[in-house]
């Protein structure tokens, strides 16, 4: 394949996700959304969470956007005023997408031997014309996610496919609006692989185990970094380089939406007058949060 086909995308900013409280006795690293990486069209926010026991996120409402939730160690349970519940185990996703409203319950599964539960949680802003749509759940155990093996089965290089393409792998996750999220682990230093990114989307890595480089002569970026990647014509992906061993991240694309942010809390609209209504509805009880004052989870009580 010609260099011209496999232009690398390289970083265009580096934001150290530091670790803060958030929701009840909750401990999040926030690269997306903090202060520091606002305006990453469709993304919103993206938490690498760490629930002690007695902690979780108790029901609270959404609207707007998709929130994904990917769990690294341990377990989490989830419930919601659509009648889903379930539990997802470690290596497993869910794909929620609120619409035009839903209530829900986080919280963390502990018992003895297993792992305090962490993982991501991506918020993906929904296209304008989903945003009043019905709630919908995608969920994936471990097992059904599907694996590409770029350096062959037997080599140095993972990628789990949550949803996107990746080597000929494509997951079974149908998002609205394009989202690709792939979850790559390199177990030697200097292991590389190019990954294909749609031209024109959004594109960052976050790092939470080991070290890795971008293209042949980019600087090493560390754990718990979020690497913005660049956008330019003709980048047709990103060139991935381990620099230390057994190194994990993950690199999620998206496509850039033309619309107006206005987020209030879990309300992401796309101007004021939107999110006047959205806390009406709420207020009320209507338009999709029927039974905001009437639902109860079992677990987040």
């Amino acid at each position: 394949m010609s260099l011209s086909t496999t232009a690398s995308r390289h970083v265009a900013k580096t934001v150290l996700a530091v670790e803060t409280a958030e929701g009840v006795g909750a401990r999040v690293r926030r690269s997306v959304g903090s202060m520091n990486l606002r305006n990453l069209t469709p993304f919103l926010m993206l938490d690498h969470f760490h629930v002690s026991e007695g902690a979780g996120f108790p029901d609270h409402p959404h609207r707007g956007q998709a929130t994904v939730t990917y769990m690294l160690e341990g377990s989490s349970r989830h419930e919601d005023s659509a009648g889903h519940a379930g539990t997802i185990e470690t290596g497993g996703v869910q794909w929620m997408c609120a619409g035009k409203g839903i209530i829900h319950a986080e919280m963390p599964v502990h018992a003895p031997g297993v792992p305090e539960p962490r993982g991501l949680q991506l918020w993906v802003d929904l296209p304008k014309q989903y945003k009043m749509v019905e709630p919908s759940y995608q969920e994936l155990g471990p097992e059904a996610i599907p694996t590409a093996y770029p350096t062959g089965p037997d080599g140095p290089i993972k990628v789990k496919v949550i949803s996107g393409k990746s080597h000929g792998i494509e997951s079974p996750v149908r998002p609205l609006g394009g989202c690709w999220f792939l979850h790559v682990t390199m177990e030697t230093s200097g292991a590389t692989m190019f990954q294909d990114i749609p031209l024109g989307w959004t594109a960052f890595v976050y790092i939470w185990k080991g070290a890795i480089r971008i293209g042949n002569d980019g600087p090493i970026h560390n754990s718990f970094h979020t690497l913005v990647l660049s956008n330019a014509k003709g980048e047709t992906g990103v060139q991935l380089i381990a620099a230390a061993d057994d190194t994990q991240f993950v690199l999620i694309a998206g496509e850039p939406l033309d619309q107006t942010v206005f987020q209030y809390g879990p309300f992401v609209m796309t101007n004021k007058e939107e999110v006047q209504q959205t806390l009406l509805d709420y207020q009320f009880g209507r338009n999709g949060f029927e039974k905001a004052h009437t639902w109860k989870s079992k677990i987040g009580n």
